[in-house]
């Protein structure tokens, strides 16, 4: 039995507030299963659920001396919940933006060596991020990115459902990710923002 189940929720607040790590891991212990439940509803993807339960608290815990400012801690956590999902699935879109970008640029159109070299390392390390996929993943990102199918398109050329497209999107997508954040340099930082700024000039 926790030390602080006896504790009211503005009771743990305070203390996490004032830097409690146990009275922080009460709250999230309390809560994290109705989160659980109410992303997996918007997401579809327990690792996306997942992650955005990991950011929501470790949001709350970098800014814990507002905690007692909260009124209703609840309802404070599904509208963080909420725009959290948001932000993610607008990551996950401009993402798959920029890859479409990289699969289809060619290196000629680039203006500079510079250019010409950040775009092809990000080239390469894309293609090392895309071998790690599973098959299905990589099926389903192919036909996306190449083709520019939509997820219900996908769907039904994979007899699978709309749902299940968009589970593998979000897992390649996360891949891809984790890839250019373990690799990423200066030269592939420097294609990246070159490939958001070309991104912004052709909306």
């Amino acid at each position: 039995m926790s030390a602080f189940q006896s504790h009211n929720e503005t009771e743990l607040l305070q203390l996490a507030a004032g830097g409690g790590q146990a009275a922080f891991a009460e709250l999230f212990m309390q809560n994290r299963h109705k989160l659980f439940s109410f992303l997996m509803r918007l997401t579809q993807s327990p690792e996306a659920t997942e992650d955005v339960i990991q950011d929501i608290f470790m949001k709350l815990w970098r800014n814990r001396v507002s905690l007692t400012e909260i009124d209703n801690f609840s309802s404070y956590l599904f509208r963080m919940a909420q725009n959290q999902c948001i932000t993610q699935f607008r990551r996950m879109a401009k993402e798959t933006l920029i890859l479409s970008k990289l699969a289809s640029d060619a290196p000629a159109s680039r203006s500079t060596t510079e250019d010409l070299l950040a775009a092809k390392e990000v080239q390469e390390q894309l293609q090392l991020a895309v071998a790690k996929l599973t098959p299905q993943q990589k099926l389903v990102f192919t036909l996306s990115r190449e083709k520019g199918l939509k997820y219900e398109e996908i769907a039904a050329e994979l007899n699978i459902s709309a749902s299940t497209v968009k589970n593998h999107m979000i897992d390649a997508l996360r891949i891809i990710r984790q890839h250019f954040h373990t690799t990423a340099n200066a030269l592939l930082i420097g294609g990246l923002y070159f490939l958001l700024d070309s991104l912004q000039k052709i909306k």
